[in-house]
């Protein structure tokens, strides 16, 4: 079946939409998800600002708020006309026409465990069922080439496979990669004198015994996990490829410079190295965002201006591949902070009202869509789901949101099941 937006443009849909057809664009873009061929070249980045960034000193500022909820930052222009965001991220300005921003998403878990999983996975969190983050979903729909991972999580795991089983969960590196500081991916490196020939002996010895005391062990999902572990460690670790892209050593002095010489900035060049050899989903967490006290502080001087460098660069690089279309980024947190500023500068957890930005893939930029009312506190009408969000990232990867997957609870789960695609983000 021929993708409908190889005959019409998403314009054109939603124009047949308002005719009063009965052929909505959300009837379109499930249809479409559910015709496509996976795409080889699809990946998906999720930079995760855990803690919970304030939606009022960045994405969404209330400068005409009384003085306790607009805090200390001002406005400043973007490239897009009456768009505006925090005065802290100049180049993040200057590029809005590659991505769009989100406000008014609205949930009601300021627990950070709560909230992250539920931001993680696009379902509100039950005892019942585990949900897989989005990088566990892309693992199983577009698994990468034999010798690369399909998911990486830089740092550590945020949140977990869920219901899909430990074979998709990510390789996680570790750490995060410093300027001037050997890079060490766990799994990967080869240290200790360990060469790629005594590695290949230790997993001939290894294979042996597994066929020695072959069907001692029932093939439960952990097992099959560890299995297909230890046959990917063994196929990353012998590739070139796969080793190459975690090697820093080979960007050049200007690009270090361009995506910055800190934490946040080498793991975004990092996740650049990644999408370019193959692999189909990173997630990057950068925390320090719970700015309970000093947030303007904190802000203004290390996270934002971090923020803007590295995410900046980010857009720039894989636009001036050509990687842009194919790239679904969304950037997000676990919740907001609260429109009035505490006694300590800071603000505290607030899920009621949050931003997120989104772009690459077939998001149209240089948009603002959804609001929050004067004072920020929650959305102006009815607002958007995390399930709205996950749902709207899924599509833009190119994976229907309404897939259901079986799963050990005894039924077929819906992959999100309360959420729909933002449409405006598409037109």
């Amino acid at each position: 079946m021929k993708p409908f937006t190889d005959i019409l443009s998403r314009r054109q849909l939603l124009k047949v939409g308002m005719l009063g057809t009965g052929f909505s664009l959300d009837s379109c873009l499930r249809l479409e998800a559910a015709s496509e061929q996976p795409n080889k070249e699809r990946s998906a980045i999720l930079v995760f600002l855990g803690g919970g960034p304030a939606h009022q000193d960045t994405f969404d500022l209330k400068p005409e708020a009384p003085a306790e909820y607009r805090g200390q930052f001002s406005p400043i222009a973007t490239s897009t006309p009456g768009v505006e965001i925090c005065e802290h991220m100049p180049k993040l300005a200057a590029r809005s026409g590659k991505y769009g921003v989100i406000r008014g998403v609205t949930h009601n878990l300021a627990a950070h465990g709560l909230g992250t999983r539920y931001l993680m996975t696009g379902n509100r969190p039950t005892p019942v069922v585990k949900y897989p983050m989005y990088g566990s979903v892309v693992s199983r729909e577009f698994p990468a080439a034999e010798d690369l991972p399909s998911f990486v999580s830089i740092d550590r795991p945020v949140e977990g496979p869920g219901y899909l089983g430990t074979e998709y969960g990510p390789l996680s590196t570790g750490e995060k990669p410093r300027y001037g500081q050997p890079f060490r991916v766990r799994g990967i490196t080869l240290g200790d004198g360990l060469t790629i020939d005594k590695y290949r002996s230790r997993r001939n010895l290894l294979t042996d015994i597994d066929t020695a005391f072959n069907g001692f062990e029932g093939l439960d999902d952990s097992v099959r996990g560890l299995d297909r572990f230890s046959e990917q460690a063994y196929r990353i670790i012998s590739s070139p490829r796969a080793r190459d892209a975690f090697d820093l050593r080979r960007e050049p002095d200007r690009e270090v410079d361009r995506f910055g010489r800190h934490d946040f900035g080498q793991s975004m060049m990092l996740t650049t190295r990644l999408v370019e050899a193959g692999v189909r989903f990173v997630t990057v967490l950068v925390e320090g965002w719970d700015t309970h006290s000093d947030n303007f502080t904190t802000l203004g001087r290390e996270l934002l201006p971090r923020l803007d460098q590295s995410l900046s660069a980010l857009l720039d690089r894989l636009d001036e591949q050509g990687r842009l279309e194919s790239t679904s980024i969304l950037v997000t947190g676990e919740f907001g902070r609260t429109p009035k500023v505490n006694s300590k500068a800071g603000r505290d957890h607030w899920a009621r009202a949050m931003s997120a930005l989104m772009a690459g893939g077939d998001v149209r930029g240089g948009q603002v869509i959804g609001a929050t009312d004067e004072k920020a506190e929650g959305p102006a009408g009815d607002g958007f789901t995390p399930d709205d969000l996950a749902a709207s990232f899924l599509h833009n990867i190119g994976i229907d949101p309404k897939t259901e997957y079986a799963a050990n609870v005894g039924r077929p789960i819906t992959l999100i099941r309360n959420g729909q695609p933002i449409r405006k983000l598409f037109a």
